[in-house]
């Protein structure tokens, strides 16, 4: 099993002034102690369930590819891109540039789009969930158009592209993975199913609860004629190894659990997002110890 790391907050303990520095210190240490893979939250306001508004946020794309920078080999992606952020030829162009220069290190992270707050704040339109799918579907059509050789137009009901030129293209072959975030299963688990590389789904509702979800992809895979293997199934959990809380033990017996449902990657956060200690011991003990499963 991969194990990968997300960060929920940039409000750490060394302030506002030291956020680059910390960040770079967070990166290279999940990449030392063998962390496949690297997310941040793609929100400008931070979200409800983790604090107020006015906590410190940064755009996302701008902090991975800061973070490619100062890593080699670790992955990186958005944990998830609202498809309401960015117009899609220009959300294909960015996740393009980051894996670029990262070397081919990036992921797409996508999903529907949920925070209205944001929305309305920025002045970003926030449609319907209905027509927020549709735009979601188009944008995955034109990103795989633009990771392509196909250069041409793309005609949909939200978006028309008069040329969908993107050079230099992704140094992922064929592509950048495309993730898609949430649990939907009318509509979500079945662009999974059509479009995507890898899905996304969350720890907190339960081992049964997952299990009846990737039943659901299963079966829009059967139905699409797509190899339900070729998925890379994720899961995003928290990790409180703060004294009196997880034991390293609690957190490889989870990851045990969750590799028997079929997940091959799982991605923690930590309340406690710029202490370097957890990630030591996630080297030093939980990532040797499920490497195999």
């Amino acid at each position: 099993m991969k194990i990968g790391i997300q960060i929920p907050s940039f409000s750490f303990s060394s302030g506002p002034g030291r956020l680059g520095a910390t960040i770079a210190e967070i990166a290279r240490s999940a990449e030392a102690s063998g962390f496949e893979s690297l997310w941040v939250m793609d929100h400008f306001f931070q979200i409800p369930l983790l604090g107020p508004a006015e906590q410190e946020m940064l755009e996302g794309y701008s902090t991975l590819t800061y973070c490619a920078g100062v890593t080699e080999r670790i992955r990186l992606g958005t944990m998830v891109t609202g498809v309401t952020y960015r117009h899609p030829g220009v959300l294909a162009k960015t996740v393009t540039t980051l894996d670029v220069l990262s070397g081919g290190r990036a992921y797409l992270g996508i999903g529907a789009a949920w925070f209205d707050r944001e929305h309305a704040g920025l002045g970003v339109a926030f449609p319907p969930i209905g027509e927020r799918f549709e735009r979601l579907e188009e944008t995955l059509q034109i990103a795989k158009q633009m990771f392509s050789d196909d250069d041409g137009p793309f005609e949909g009901k939200h978006y028309q592209l008069a040329e969908t030129l993107n050079l230099p293209q992704s140094v992922s072959r064929p592509h950048p993975r495309i993730l898609i975030g949430g649990g939907g299963e009318k509509k979500t688990l079945r662009l999974v199913a059509q479009y995507a590389d890898a899905c996304n789904l969350f720890h907190l509702i339960g081992d049964a609860e997952l299990a009846r979800k990737l039943d659901v992809l299963r079966r829009h895979c059967d139905d699409l004629g797509r190899d339900y293997a070729e998925i890379e199934k994720t899961v995003l959990a928290t990790a409180d190894l703060r004294p009196g809380k997880s034991k390293p033990s609690d957190l490889i017996g989870q990851c045990e659990g969750l590799a028997k449902l079929g997940f091959q990657h799982a991605i923690f956060n930590f309340p406690n997002p710029d202490a370097i200690e957890p990630l030591d011991v996630f080297g030093q003990q939980i990532i040797p110890a499920v490497a195999e499963l």
